[in-house]
């Protein structure tokens, strides 16, 4: 599917789209791989970290999501879409809502429709746990996004484009991490600040998110939502262990933050699936028709995958191995 195609990836300066396009170029051989994102200087910087010869396959296409025309452009001939552009700090976003209204939905619109007139072959978009049951905007354009992806299955025949979500949790050490925040406060020598003794979260690592999105590209069907099953930890034993015996301060749970993460609340139970190394969530509207019941078993009732309920704790050992892989 990856090699001889044509690959565009939206936000592809991010910290998921430099690691993914990495990914593509060491384990693939695209005929093209098209950097699409909106900031040029991002862009410069990226190139230089490639071969000649890499960047021989590479195309740098600058355009916003929120441009429909620029995006039938760039989606000229592609074949494969993974959608990594969002705008995603939660309290810039309280305070401009209409710019993540018009980035996270109307640019996922915009990438839908592009796709679909393009005749692009598979689009996989990245969502986030705070689409589930959201509490501020952010979550809440992540959930709409989702929804436009999975319902865009029907607006393509079975022999159109592709449409799926890719659903997962903490990234380990990304830009603006508690793992930089805790990091700086040991250099500064200053308290690590902690919302509530009590909070959790799952873990993963941008190599792990990437190889997953990457087989969830082959797999895909169209309308599901992928979920990978993950390690969790309290954000005072991720302390621990990044700080120890530093002393935390206890500041309170900020607006929009949620206590504990949930990728999966009881009512998607009803349509998910366990595969053994992840889940998926079936649309009822779109891809229960697509899959036979016999592809794994579903989920028994009453489950919900949230990270202080997760079945898989991570040990210090664990945890501080994806620190390290993350630093390199």
């Amino acid at each position: 599917m990856i090699d001889n195609a044509i690959i565009l990836v939206t936000g592809a300066t991010g910290s998921f789209g430099r690691v993914c396009v990495r990914y593509i170029l060491n384990n693939f051989k695209p005929r093209k791989l098209i950097v699409f994102s909106r900031d040029e200087l991002k862009q410069w910087e990226m190139a230089q970290e490639f071969t000649e010869e890499q960047r021989d396959t590479l195309r740098f296409f600058l355009g916003d999501v929120r441009d429909l025309k620029r995006l039938e452009r760039a989606f000229h001939d592609v074949n494969v879409v993974i959608h990594a552009a969002a705008l995603k700090q939660v309290p810039a976003l309280e305070y401009n809502p209409s710019e993540a209204i018009h980035t996270n939905v109307l640019g996922a619109e915009n990438i839908i429709n592009a796709a679909i007139d393009k005749g692009v072959g598979r689009v996989i978009c990245l969502s986030t746990d705070k689409a589930v049951n959201p509490i501020n905007l952010y979550g809440a354009t992540k959930l709409c996004s989702d929804k436009l992806f999975v319902a865009a299955n029907r607006l393509s025949d079975k022999h159109g484009t592709k449409f799926s979500v890719v659903r997962y949790g903490n990234v380990v050490a990304s830009r603006g991490s508690v793992v930089q925040l805790f990091a700086k406060c040991v250099e500064e020598n200053t308290p690590i600040p902690i919302t509530d003794e009590r909070m959790t979260r799952f873990w993963i690592t941008l190599d792990k998110a990437v190889d997953f999105v990457m087989k969830r590209l082959e797999d895909m069907k169209g309308g599901e939502v992928f979920v990978p099953k993950m390690g969790s930890l309290k954000l005072t034993d991720v302390a621990r262990m990044l700080a120890p015996g530093r002393p935390l301060k206890i500041i309170g749970i900020r607006p929009g933050e949620k206590l504990h993460e949930t990728m999966i609340p009881i009512d998607e139970a009803l349509y998910t699936v366990d595969m053994g190394s992840h889940y998926i969530i079936h649309s009822p509207l779109v891809s229960l028709d697509r899959y036979k019941p016999d592809i794994g078993p579903m989920v028994p009732e009453g489950f919900h995958y949230s990270s202080d309920n997760n079945q898989r704790w991570l040990t210090d050992d664990e945890f501080m191995a994806m620190v390290k892989v993350a630093k390199a």
